[in-house]
């Protein structure tokens, strides 16, 4: 089949491209400038040579992008856990809603008869420890996190221009993406690169993270293209760990990197803006808490069920936390010090 990918010089995008050229089928890449060769030469160098210049939120291109193409994989989205300010805010909201109804309308133009559309966890509630495990009949009431409230509406704005088009739809719902493969880091990324740094040292948040591979749902992209299935599917890995469990990890792959220690107390959790700036002065890396985060994790975790993608897309998590954590930290690393890049030692856990 002839893919179009857009968003393709992110971290999801550019899996996602070499899976799809991986399965056999051919590839046409969309980034923000066709020009830019910092976004462009990674995508050649992996073989995609169909390349074009796209702003999602632009629809006559984004027809024009569509032309030829037997199904379009939309990632291409704003990821910021902190916005600054209503204008940055505004744009991040945009660029997922508009962005995504674009999708579908620009396909519907073109005669593509089906969209892949990358949403989030974050379009899922969450929920008490006690409670069972969301799936993709629920959805996120609590929108108060810009990026949040972003996938939700992208999300939702997507299924209402498929209804209307009649185009095929399918939804990816991936959690907390690492791996390899990334030209510039993502909040998940820096969530690492912060633990790297040492921001978990004096102990943790209670709180979870729906880790998953990037590879792992670049597959899941792949099987929704290519079977006959339409809907949404949370592509998480089958154990969601705690946040201190991560540094363990982390720690047992690099013993230079501090495990958290202890789990802090829920009151502490108040005081996170707070501790994230002083973490932010002390070790650097990137501030992701906000007083909006704080709230809606509050006394809440991340539970999901992914039996829907097993049954139905033949989805299954291929590639150990372990492996993908040690594989993260080794290309943060190089990012860091393109000049020293010694690897990770890896110890595979399960």
């Amino acid at each position: 089949m002839k893919i179009l990918v857009t968003g393709a010089n992110g971290h999801l995008g550019f899996n996602v491209c070499k899976a799809f050229l991986g399965a056999g089928h051919d590839v046409r890449a969309s980034i923000r400038s066709a020009d830019d060769r910092a976004k462009a030469d990674p995508l050649r160098a992996i073989g995609v040579t169909d390349i074009v210049g796209l702003n999602v939120r632009d629809f006559d291109p984004f027809v024009e992008a569509c032309r030829d193409i037997d199904v379009l994989i939309h990632v291409a989205a704003t990821y910021a856990m902190r916005p600054e300010g209503p204008e940055a805010v505004a744009a991040l909201i945009g660029d997922s809603v508009d962005g995504a109804e674009n999708a579908i309308r620009a396909a519907a133009a073109a005669g593509v008869p089906k969209v892949v559309l990358t949403s989030s966890v974050a379009t899922l509630p969450r929920v008490h420890p006690d409670a069972p495990p969301t799936t993709e009949a629920d959805w996120a009431s609590d929108l108060a996190v810009p990026y949040f409230r972003a996938k939700v509406e992208g999300e939702r704005a997507a299924w209402k221009a498929a209804e209307a088009t009649g185009v095929k739809l399918v939804a990816i719902l991936p959690g907390t993406i690492g791996g390899p493969g990334f030209l510039r880091p993502t909040p998940s990324i820096d969530l690492i690169d912060n633990i790297m740094r040492g921001s978990l040292r004096f102990g943790a948040p209670k709180a979870n993270v729906p880790y998953v591979d990037v590879r792992d749902v670049a597959t899941a992209h792949v099987l929704a293209a290519t079977r006959d299935v339409t809907g949404r599917f949370i592509v998480v890995n089958d154990h969601v760990p705690t946040l201190r469990e991560v540094s363990m990890l982390m720690n047992d792959i690099d013993p230079s990197v501090r495990a958290a220690p202890v789990l802090f107390p829920d009151l502490l959790l108040e005081a996170g803006p707070v501790l994230d700036w002083a973490r932010y002065r002390i070790f650097g890396g990137t501030r992701l808490i906000t007083r909006e985060i704080v709230a809606t994790m509050r006394g809440k975790v991340t539970k999901v069920n992914t039996a829907r993608a097993k049954a139905e897309l033949g989805w299954h998590q291929s590639v150990p936390i372990d492996v993908s954590l040690a594989e993260t930290m080794t290309a943060i690393r190089a990012l860091r010090e393109p000049h020293r890049q010694a690897p990770y030692r890896r110890h595979h856990i399960g």
